[in-house]
């Protein structure tokens, strides 16, 4: 069920307002648009959010009355389609009617009560094309159930929203197949990509995200291993959804935002079948030793009366990285994305039970494992020297990353009057690190033995949500909910067999309300409660020898936290919105950093200070503008912690620490973008400054580092369809310069860079054939988490040029 929509004043005549300037001015371009098949990607979901990406994918202008597709919902439509064979698939049984007034111009009205239903159509798919836009209509960003908690189709959330469609997602990937690029390319504000298999120091508002896939947490924030971007092959994911400033509508990590990836599913239509396959090779240009790699992936779809089911494979291969000016790229402990092999095997089937009711499984395994065939030559980063590769092998195993799960998924449409969803999840997660002489027991040089730690994690849980639309007439929404969570985590160390982290459990039960209301037709108010109440379990353990081999009592303390949060969404007029919002998100620090680093003796867990939550305060004012041709949105926020979680480089231990102070961070979001004709422009620009307490005095009197930070960064893009065949993509990002100080001395310096890239797609009937250049200038440079981070052996250079030849098979 969906929330309902204002009438007149709130007619936002969302594709009106995106494509009524073209049409007036390029008679032309529309003609063609409104006969031409093109490729469409629409998820089920709302009418009115199908009608709106119909507009933007397919260039045609649209006229329709909010109000009078309200509370409709659409099938998916996934293939190659003319704008009025789609809008009749969509429209079909809806008790709507279409006319074409000329050519490109649709208008979409209530059907007269003889005339006949539209008739339904069979579902068909063909080869992919890229977007021709990815921009949101004024009727605001809305995300599926798993991402808002609240039923698909509900009003978006008063915070920054971005939605990464499948096309977006293709684009990016014919430039490689890293889940964090995709989004550092799309997302200004989020840092940018290490390239490596660790996303370690890639935050969003100087905090940690919290990765989820269809709403199952994948983070762990117990003992952060950082490998929570790489739980699922690319080749799986329907679209991704990130909410921008902490939120505790999903519970435990999101403090500096949400990314919830949304899995493929079956065609929308009974006795549909779905075939998607994908193949690429990647080298760098002009080519390098060792440096190609192969990427292939299948997914099959098929839909019937009551069952359907989706299922794929992955299988991926990369080669040693280059830099600009052709060095290899050094390896790194944490884990490599070159010099790896990956896999995945994903399936997921769904039952309609009844009228309303549907029950859904979804199993996914995936593994991502480097490949060993290379030793690391540390670099000097006060001289500039990037640490490179050279041929060897490191003893004991190479790293690894293994992600195994089991979601199964209840709704029921119209349960006690309203509709209810549960879910139920487990994941098993091992993230395994590479081998270093980093001695347990403290020996350095020759004497110091080879060691490699492991992080195990296995999350079980279940969220019950129970939402009601129109309560007793009036225009209140309520959503009332129940999340379970069991974490139990530690580390060890493979080759001493002894525990760095200890097994820790993080049990928590957490009931939440969340409230819509339009008082008037131009306003709406939100606001919700999270009451998060956990328990946090240690044994007795014995911490290393290289700390002392201290010995610390368990404990079993509690933390509780009421998280509220509330906004408004004011609609100004049919091209402006503006909003405003307050939200809490609530994690605890990385507790194994802070157990294992434990170096006084008389130590209990119960007593710690440092395993209080870290709760952070995010405010937000934001507008969004769209007049058809041009679109915009803008925001402000501030991000602040009393007991903050800030990672502190020790020399001492060639680790990171964490260190509770309080934190502030400010900034500044925005993007722009401009249709004309056959073409798209954009502009993206993140700003962002944090401070913390770094001598506990009451005073924000130091920079937060890289590693918690993302650099000011500003983005464009050039997208042009030269036939209908025929598009092109060609983006930029700049990252500027930034200085890091401690108590006023400097203490780390980040110096700008700016890349390339292009893509260009070629389709054909079903087939589609890709080109991707990444570093089109082949510029050399450090990345930006090496050059803020004081360490010899994590002083990288970015990838030089690659080029990525794709073909694409859809049916």
């Amino acid at each position: 069920m969906t929330r309902p929509v204002p009438p007149a004043a709130l007619r936002r005549l969302a594709p009106t307002l995106l494509a009524a300037c073209l049409c007036a001015a390029l008679p032309a371009t529309a003609q063609t648009a409104a006969s031409a098949p093109v490729e469409l990607h629409l998820p089920a979901g709302p009418l009115q959010a199908s009608l709106s990406s119909l507009a933007r994918q397919s260039g045609i202008q649209l006229l329709f009355a909010a109000d009078s597709v309200s509370g409709r919902n659409a099938p998916a439509l996934d293939g190659r389609y003319t704008p009025h064979d789609a809008l009749q698939r969509l429209l079909a049984g809806q008790g709507l009617a279409m006319q074409e007034r000329s050519p490109g111009v649709f208008v979409v009205n209530a059907a007269p009560a003889h005339a006949p239903a539209t008739p339904r159509t069979p579902a068909r798919a063909a080869s992919s094309a890229p977007s021709s836009a990815t921009t949101t209509s004024l009727a605001r960003v809305t995300v599926s159930a798993s991402t808002a908690r609240m039923p698909q189709g509900e009003t978006a959330m008063p915070n920054t929203i971005t939605v990464l469609t499948r096309e977006d997602i293709a684009q990016q990937l014919a430039l490689g197949s890293d889940v964090s690029r995709v989004l550092s390319s799309q997302i200004p504000a989020f840092a940018p990509a290490r390239e490596k298999m660790s996303n370690y120091g890639e935050t969003m508002r100087g905090r940690g995200i919290l990765y989820m896939v269809d709403g199952v947490p994948q983070s762990t924030p117990l003992r952060d291993g950082s490998r929570d971007s790489h739980t699922i092959d690319p080749a799986m994911i329907e679209r991704i959804e990130v909410i921008h400033g902490a939120n505790a509508l999903q519970g435990i990590g999101g403090t500096g935002g949400i990314v919830n990836i949304i899995t493929r599913s079956a065609p929308s239509e009974p006795g549909a079948f779905l075939l998607d396959t994908n193949v690429s090779y990647s080298a760098a240009l002009p080519s390098r030793h060792d440096d190609n790699g192969q990427r292939g992936a299948a997914l099959v779809g098929v839909r019937g009366e009551q069952f359907d089911l989706v299922a794929g494979l992955a299988h991926e291969k990369q080669g040693l990285y280059h830099d600009g000016e052709g060095r290899s790229i050094g390896t790194n402990a944490q884990g490599e994305l070159m010099d790896s092999t990956s896999s995945n095997v994903f399936a997921k089937l769904g039952w309609n039970i009844a009228e309303g009711h549907r029950l859904q499984v979804m199993a996914n395994r995936y593994e991502l494992r480097g490949l060993d065939n290379y030793l690391a030559i540390n670099g000097d980063y006060r001289t500039g020297r990037p640490t490179i590769s050279v041929p060897g092998d490191t003893p004991l195993d190479p790293p690894m990353n293994r992600s195994r799960s089991l979601t199964v998924d209840y709704s029921a449409a119209d349960l006690l009057g309203g509709r209810f969803q549960a879910q139920a999840f487990a994941v098993d997660f091992e993230g395994r690190y590479g081998a270093s002489q980093w001695d347990p027991w403290g020996n350095t040089g020759a004497n110091a033995a080879w060691d490699q730690t492991q992080n195990e994690s296995d999350k079980r849980g279940f969220k019950l949500t129970q939402s009601w639309s129109r309560i007793a007439d009036t225009t209140l929404d309520v959503t009332l909910g129940l999340d379970g969570l069991r974490d139990r985590t530690h580390q060890v160390l493979l080759a001493s067999g002894m525990n760095w982290v200890p097994q820790t459990t993080y049990q928590s039960l957490s009931p939440l309300l969340q409230l819509h209301w339009w008082p008037t037709d131009h306003l709406m108010l939100s606001g919700g409660l999270r009451y998060e109440k956990g328990e946090l379990e240690v044994g007795d353990y014995t911490t290393l020898p290289r700390y002392g081999a201290r010995k610390v009592a368990g404990g079993k303390p509690t933390m509780s936290e009421t998280l509220p949060n509330f906004g408004a969404v004011w609609y100004i007029n049919d091209r402006l919105n503006a909003y405003a919002s307050y939200s809490e998100g609530y994690t605890v620090a990385d507790v194994g950093r802070v157990l294992r680093a434990i170096n006084r003796d008389g130590q209990r867990v119960d007593s710690l200070i440092d395993l209080s939550p870290v709760v952070s305060d995010n405010r937000e004012i934001g507008l969004e503008y769209d007049d058809g041709r041009f679109s915009g949105d803008i925001a402000y926020y501030t991000s602040e912690s009393k007991l903050g979680s800030v990672l502190i480089y020790d020399p001492g231990i060639d680790a990171y620490a964490v260190q509770r102070q309080a934190t502030r961070v400010e900034g500044f979001e925005s993007n722009l973008r401009l249709r004309l004709g056959n073409s798209r422009l954009g502009l993206g620009y993140a700003r962002a400054n944090g401070r913390y307490d770094a001598d506990v005095d009451g005073r924000l009197d130091s920079d937060l580092a890289g590693v918690n930070i993302a650099p000011n960064r500003l983005t464009a893009f050039w997208e042009q369809s030269w036939t209908p065949q025929l598009s092109t993509r060609l983006q930029a990002s700049h990252a500027f310069d930034r200085d890091f100080d401690l108590r006023g001395a400097r203490v780390a310096e980040f110096k700008d860079y700016t890349t390339l890239d292009l893509v260009a797609r070629y389709t054909l009937d079903k087939h589609a054939f890709t080109l991707g250049v990444q570093n089109l200038a082949d510029k050399q440079y450090i990345s930006y988490y090496s050059q803020t981070t004081p360490s010899n052996p994590s002083y990288f250079s970015g990838r030089g040029r690659v080029l990525t030849l794709g073909w694409q098979y859809r049916y």
